[in-house]
């Protein structure tokens, strides 16, 4: 928790007061049994009715200014909890959003979501019972049993000694919760990565018929879920029946050794039931004390796993200067750079040697699992190469600051993403400020400006949550779109065009190639037509280089490439047939 007490910044006074109103309205619960025993003893046993309206009047007053001290011990803790959280919130998404990749592969998506949402909302749930409750509970029962002594020393010893019993259980049960209730998160976790796979692939689950299969892994993860949680919670839950025992045992001694007091006529009536009600009241707020404990045990959990998100190193920018390109130099250079995933025992990118010019196309091609995705997430840092060097516009990637180096490369993602909102606000992220006219140019040269001027609102027009309200090809376009508004001098298109027909395909591509600026362009495709007619094609085989050079070239020296061309029947993609697509 220490490492979480900065975001009380600006909250701390409010988490100072909050307990001491609770204290102030303890103090007054306190001497409320001392009321109703002068009650008894003044007013009832002597019939004076002036006592007995007296000492209502003052439990009133009590009552009223304790309602009073209560609301503002609620408003402070709770307002001191809802900023402490929020200030959180914010910090962990943005490091959640600044994690390397492999940091986010090896904690998980499923995992990160838990600590930004529930994690934090319990952590927030606890802050604002600590604050109103854990210092109350223990003054009014360690004031109980002053007021028990003062009130008959006998009788006053038997809460001396079960208090620290009820004690040593209380914080039995909460050191040997924590490590249970963090197994739980831990389940939770897993839980909520198989709900989130099954929903994000439902198609292609039903597609292959796999619900049986994706029943069973749901209902074993589950079942897990189920046996920790049934584990921590049959651990704690001996808590209240041993408090309950042992108070029950306290009340049975308190009426014993009271009963005698009054037949000796060291008690009086009206004694007997203060010490009665203060053994009501240290048994509430020892419940009280007990629930809490269980909260906080759970709070302290999240609280170290979002701790350990935040512990986490983010990207390192890598300068504060801009650093000035190479005048003369390539667009992009890979001098054997190689990459291979932690843990891996092998390369998933073999050492690779190549280099883009200026303006120029480099197509990538190769099946699934080649390394294409691999190579681009080395060009932006996205990973980093574990051997050689990659130069963009001569110098390496590592030079560049990363805001610097990613807004030299514009991306255009396998799988295309779009936001909520408009059309026009998604075409913006690749360039804020962007004016209306040059949106509608982006969308012109990504083939998109038609079916988007036919919806209700043109550019404005609304996007779903992931694009839902497009089809595959008009969000790959609206993405191209994004990218080319940003003005990028090198601009990656990570197999952007499987969704389009040929035809649509050749004309957004000619027109990406000949933007403004002429940027150089790289095509990622396990499309043969799609990379062919492209300055130079790089063919990848299991990580490595299977070819580098021309269409022409590659049909006489690489196997792999021969093969691709020969599963689609041998023609080029820049035919007759393909030219009159294009025109239509």
């Amino acid at each position: 928790m220490r490492r979480l007490m900065k975001y009380f910044r600006g909250y701390r006074a409010r988490a100072a007061v909050a307990p001491f109103f609770k204290l102030a309205e303890a103090l007054l619960e306190l001497l409320i049994p001392g009321i109703v025993a002068a009650l008894i003893d003044d007013g009832v046993a002597a019939a004076d009715a002036d006592v007995i309206w007296r000492k209502c009047g003052l439990m009133a007053l009590i009552g009223a200014a304790g309602l009073a001290l209560s609301a503002c011990s609620q408003w402070f803790s709770a307002s001191a909890a809802v900023g402490f959280s929020c200030a959180l919130r914010e910090d962990l998404f943005g490091r959640v959003l600044r994690l390397p990749a492999e940091q986010s592969d090896r904690v998980g998506g499923s995992a990160l979501l838990t600590r930004l949402t529930s994690d934090v909302d319990r952590l927030q749930n606890g802050i604002n019972l600590t604050l109103r409750l854990l210092l109350r509970s223990p003054f009014v029962v360690f004031g109980a049993v002053v007021m028990a002594v003062m009130t008959d020393r006998q009788t006053g010893m038997w809460f001396v000694a079960a208090v620290p019993v009820l004690a040593a259980v209380i914080f039995t049960v909460i050191l040997g919760g924590i490590p249970l209730h963090a197994a739980v998160g831990r389940k939770l976790d897993s839980l909520t990565g198989a709900v989130r796979d099954s929903l994000r692939g439902v198609r292609v689950i039903r597609a292959f018929r796999g619900e049986e299969r994706s029943e069973e892994s749901f209902g074993r993860l589950n079942r897990e879920n189920e046996k920790a949680s049934s584990a921590a919670g049959a651990f704690s839950a001996l808590l209240n029946p041993l408090t309950f025992a042992l108070l029950n045992i306290l009340v049975i001694m308190v009426i014993r050794t009271g009963s005698v007091g009054i037949e000796s006529g060291r008690l009086t009536g009206g004694q007997l039931v203060a010490l009665y009600n203060y053994t009501a009241m240290i048994l509430t707020e020892l419940v009280k004390l007990a629930d809490l404990s269980l909260r906080i045990t759970k709070s302290a959990a999240c609280a170290r796993r979002i701790a350990d998100v935040l512990d986490l190193p983010v990207e390192d920018d890598g300068g504060a200067a801009a650093v000035e390109p190479v005048p003369g130099s390539p667009a992009l250079e890979f001098e054997d750079a190689g990459f291979r995933y932690p843990g891996s025992r092998a390369d998933s990118l073999e050492p690779l040697s190549f280099s883009l010019s200026r303006g120029g196309t480099l197509g990538i091609i190769g099946g699934t699992g080649s390394g294409k995705s691999t190579l681009v997430s080395l060009i932006e840092r996205i990973y980093e190469p574990t051997t050689g060097h990659i130069r963009l516009f001569g110098r390496d990637v590592r030079d560049y600051p990363l805001s610097e180096l990613r807004r030299m490369v514009a991306f255009v993602p396998q799988d295309a993403k779009l936001f909520s909102g408009t059309v026009a606000e998604n075409v913006r992220w690749g360039r804020p400020g962007a004016t209306d006219e040059e949106v509608t140019e982006a969308l012109r040269a990504a083939g998109a400006l038609d079916f988007v001027m036919a919806r209700e609102g043109g550019i404005d027009c609304p996007t779903g949550q992931g694009g839902s309200n497009f089809s595959g090809g008009q969000r790959q376009r609206l993405t191209i779109a994004r990218a080319l508004i940003s003005g990028a001098p090198l601009l990656v298109l990570d197999d952007s065009f499987s969704a389009l027909d040929y035809g649509t395909e050749r004309l957004v591509r000619n027109n990406v190639t000949r933007a403004d600026g002429r940027p150089a362009v790289i095509i990622i495709s396990q499309r043969q037509p799609s990379v062919e007619e492209c300055d130079t094609i790089l063919v990848l085989e299991d990580g490595r280089c299977d070819g580098l050079g021309t269409h022409a070239d590659l049909l006489e020296s690489s196997p792999v490439y021969r093969e691709i061309f020969a599963a689609r029947g041998g023609s080029s993609a820049g035919g007759p047939a393909a030219n009159r697509e294009a025109t239509a």
